[in-house]
């Protein structure tokens, strides 16, 4: 690949030991590691996630457990992402013009973590690797099955794109650079290739699925009077959720891409703007988070939340072992949610313009998602469990 001098001087030190390739890759499979985590605590607390996302275990030749099964698959990939970034690091000594000319080596690992999950191994959880591509198709459209057919998972994995849409959109553009005649894909990375508000609608993608979701669910509620489901305002509401996402992504976009005098706006009037969306945003989701996803009482009426029967704030049946666990939970969700706020402060206001800032926000924002799916399984357990257990079972 031809070297561009003149974009060494922007690769910062940062981009020189991980560049975008490798920094998708590194949070894709870190992602494999926390699934399995998640598979591992939640059986020993004697929560069966399979039973909860319809995964029919008697279609498996193995009895190994699924979380077992998971940390194999992790460590397969884990295991070339090591050696790969360790080639480079030998390969590239930190000198830009060979950071920018070997960008084979990311791109060839980001080949090779896509045919993991294709190849046909059953040492490799094939049939979960299956089930995943499956679910990952009919989510990718919107689309979410009945209830009986795995709902519970959709939703988990929609939710859990979310998450990863700015990750997504880093793909894009690395998959962009790598396609752009003369351009290394371990250069500075390009946000604006492929025009300015491609990366944007990518990062709008995952809210486009949950927000379709709610819908089909509204839907469904209205086309079934009869069933005890109320007349379906949670999942307006919900959707209300995913669409208050939009605003935020667009005037992002606009503060980066846009003269504000262009619009009739002033910058600072924009900033604004985009401060009260993104508050929003932040605490609607939160509100959600604790109320909706975990079933607790922290924003109920008073007497719920002061009730005597379970600590305060909290719920009657709890699987994790203390109070501590959902009051820790609570404060960490909201402070990940909140991050946005580095751009208040004056000493912090460019943190997420940095490419190891962005980095950062994206593994934190994977982090939360993780946390979040304990207290949420945890929920939909004590919610269906006991026939889900028998379900199970027979």
């Amino acid at each position: 690949m031809e070297e561009d001098p003149a974009v060494e001087p922007e690769l910062d030190t940062f981009s020189l030991i991980l560049p975008l390739p490798y920094r998708i890759a590194v949070i894709f499979v870190l992602g494999v590691w926390a699934w399995g985590v998640n598979l591992h605590y939640l059986a020993i607390e004697k929560i069966d996630v399979p039973a909860l996302i319809k995964y029919d275990t008697r279609t498996s030749s193995s009895i190994t457990p699924h979380h077992e099964r998971t940390y194999r698959l992790a460590a397969t990939v884990t295991s070339p992402l090591v050696i790969s970034i360790l080639l480079f690091w030998l390969i590239t000594h930190g000198q830009p013009s060979l950071v920018t000319a070997w960008d084979i080596l990311p791109q060839s690992f980001l080949f090779l973590l896509c045919l993991f999950f294709l190849i046909p191994l059953q040492r490799l959880s094939r049939s979960g690797r299956y089930r995943f591509l499956s679910t990952l198709k009919r989510v990718s459209i919107g689309g979410i099955a009945e209830p009986q057919n795995g709902k519970f998972g959709d939703i988990l994995l929609a939710d859990v794109l979310t998450s990863y849409a700015k990750v997504l959109g880093d793909l894009f553009v690395s998959g962009c650079m790598l396609l752009s005649p003369g351009v290394s894909s371990t250069d500075k990375p390009d946000r604006s290739c492929g025009g300015a508000y491609m990366v944007p609608i990518i990062i709008s993608i995952p809210s486009l699925i949950r927000l379709r979701q709610c819908l089909i669910e509204y839907t469904r509620v209205r086309n079934n009077p009869g069933a005890n489901t109320g007349w379906g305002g949670q999942h307006l509401a919900n959707a209300l959720k995913y669409s208050s996402a939009f605003p935020v992504i667009v005037l992002s976009a606009m503060q980066r891409g846009t003269n504000p005098s262009d619009i009739g706006m002033t910058e600072t009037g924009l900033f604004r703007l985009w401060l009260f969306f993104v508050f929003l945003n932040s605490f609607y989701s939160f509100y959600w988070d604790v109320a909706k996803d975990w079933d607790l009482t922290l924003f109920a009426p008073s007497a719920v939340r002061n009730n005597p029967e379970h600590p305060w704030g909290l719920r009657r049946h709890t699987h994790f072992h203390t109070k501590e666990m959902y009051y820790g939970a609570i404060v960490i969700d909201l402070m990940l949610r909140c991050t946005w706020s580095f751009k208040l402060s004056p000493h912090l206001d460019h943190f997420n313009d940095l490419e190891g800032g962005i980095f950062v926000m994206e593994f934190l924002e994977v982090l939360r998602r993780w946390m979040w799916i304990f207290f949420r399984v945890e929920t939909e357990w004590g919610t269906n469990g006991s026939w889900l257990f028998h379900w199970s079972q027979n």
